[in-house]
């Protein structure tokens, strides 16, 4: 099958009208390995949408290709964990790689610039999530809007630099792999009950990397609001 270019994602993705803007952006979730030869198209997907105000482009490793000739350094558990409630949530038997989440809604293998231009059109969340607001070492969110039910709030560390990667094994053996926005810590800072609700933001651990904040409706469900700390 032929992948559209790049650039066809970026001047498809130009002409997109929707409630996505820097304060509200379009999470794009990405589940990939060093390990996996059908992945280096996912990441180029991404990696072309990653420098969007209006998109947060994050990128996943997942542990189940470590034992399989190449250890991918940027895996964790718990980021297959999070592709997992993805699977159970969706009614998904499996999990596989690539693979592309928008606003934890559209599930897509996100090699092909076109449909992930698609799909972000398709799954724009719109203007219905509750606010949040930004203050030093903390968090405000809410109140929510009618019909927006309590959801977990998540902390996303992740290192906005593209990072190439020299792989020296396994399927993509030989080959040097970039990658940006990689995800390098995700823990929850706690439940939003549908009020207004602050948390505590711990300080990064590393200057370069960014924060973001996801809050989310159930275990792998949609996305109803995010922003850029």
């Amino acid at each position: 099958m032929r992948v559209a270019p790049v650039a066809l994602l970026l001047a498809a993705c130009a002409s997109t009208a929707s409630a996505a803007d820097a304060d509200h952006p379009v999470v794009v979730e990405l589940f990939q390995s060093q390990g996996c030869s059908s992945c280096p198209p996912a990441n180029a997907s991404l990696n072309a949408i990653a420098g969007r105000a209006d998109v947060l482009a994050l990128s996943f490793a997942v542990t189940y290709w470590d034992q399989l000739g190449w250890k991918d350094g940027f895996a964790q558990p718990a980021f297959t964990a999070r592709q997992w409630d993805y699977a159970r949530a969706g009614r998904r038997p499996n999990v596989a790689t690539p693979q592309m989440i928008v606003n934890g809604r559209g599930v897509l293998v996100g090699s092909d610039p076109a449909r992930v231009a698609e799909a972000l059109r398709r799954h724009d969340r719109g203007a219905g999530g509750p606010a949040i607001r930004v203050a030093p070492g903390r968090v405000a969110i809410g109140p929510a809007q009618a019909g927006v039910q309590p959801a977990t709030v998540w902390l996303v560390r992740y290192d906005p630099r593209i990072i190439a990667v020299a792989v020296r094994a396994g399927e993509n053996a030989g080959r040097t792999l970039p990658h940006r926005n990689i995800v390098r810590a995700l823990m929850p800072l706690g439940r939003w009950n549908g009020t207004a609700m602050s948390f505590a933001v711990p300080p990064g651990p590393d200057a370069a990397w960014r924060t973001a904040v996801l809050v989310q409706q159930g275990s792998g469900g949609p996305i109803v609001a995010a922003r850029r700390l």
